[in-house]
């Protein structure tokens, strides 16, 4: 089974716990307002109110609004491998793996239809070209496609079918063609079965 890795927020060394208790303050304000208003009517200045501390405290902690959004998203991208890691199944361990693959497809699609706007709004601090995250993703998906018997360069297929579950190609199917995460989550589920296909794999 694959093991966790770092996520979008590699850690930097001890954090003083009062930090640490103003820091997880924050970022239950932010969901807070993240939930009542939308990525679209956020500000750092409601944050800092809500929070009960100054606006420069806020971007000390996050530097800016799209770290603070990175900040967000680090927490769903932990919760999500804890299932992937220890949940149950389908998207966690004792399930085949055909119906891990669809199971973990369909989870990140329903994330891209519900948390696109997020996604977007942390994109300049995800642009980087470090990407835990995604690291995540393709081991998880090239173990299962090994367990699941396929053959064929397997990092490769692991990143091509993580690139259809990429946000800026969901949000845009989404968005400009009317594809749902119903829908897509169908397509993907397709997808895997003919990957996964004995006649889809190489014999020679």
């Amino acid at each position: 089974m694959t093991r966790a890795l770092p996520v979008l927020a590699p850690g930097r060394g001890p954090v003083r716990a009062d930090a640490s208790r103003n820091r997880e303050a924050l970022l239950r304000a932010a969901r807070s307002l993240v939930e009542e208003s939308g990525v679209a009517g956020f500000s750092m200045d409601c944050l800092a109110a809500r929070a009960g501390v100054g606006k420069g405290t806020v971007f000390r902690r996050f530097g800016s609004r799209s770290g603070l959004f990175t900040a967000l998203l680090d927490e769903f991208e932990r919760s999500f491998q804890e299932q992937v890691l220890a949940g149950p199944p389908p998207l966690g361990p004792g399930a085949d793996p055909v119906a891990r693959l669809e199971a973990f497809g369909r989870h990140r699609l329903r994330f891209v239809a519900e948390r696109g706007d997020l996604l977007r709004a942390a994109g300049a601090d995800l642009r980087g070209g470090v990407d835990p995250p995604g690291d995540f993703a393709r081991t998880h998906l090239r173990v299962l496609l090994r367990t699941a018997g396929v053959d064929g360069d397997l990092d490769v297929l692991a990143f091509y079918l993580l690139a259809c579950l990429e946000a800026p190609l969901a949000a845009q199917l989404a968005g400009v063609r009317g594809l749902g995460a119903e829908r897509l989550g169908e397509g993907w589920a397709d997808l895997v079965r003919h990957v996964t296909a004995p006649a889809a794999r190489p014999t020679g």
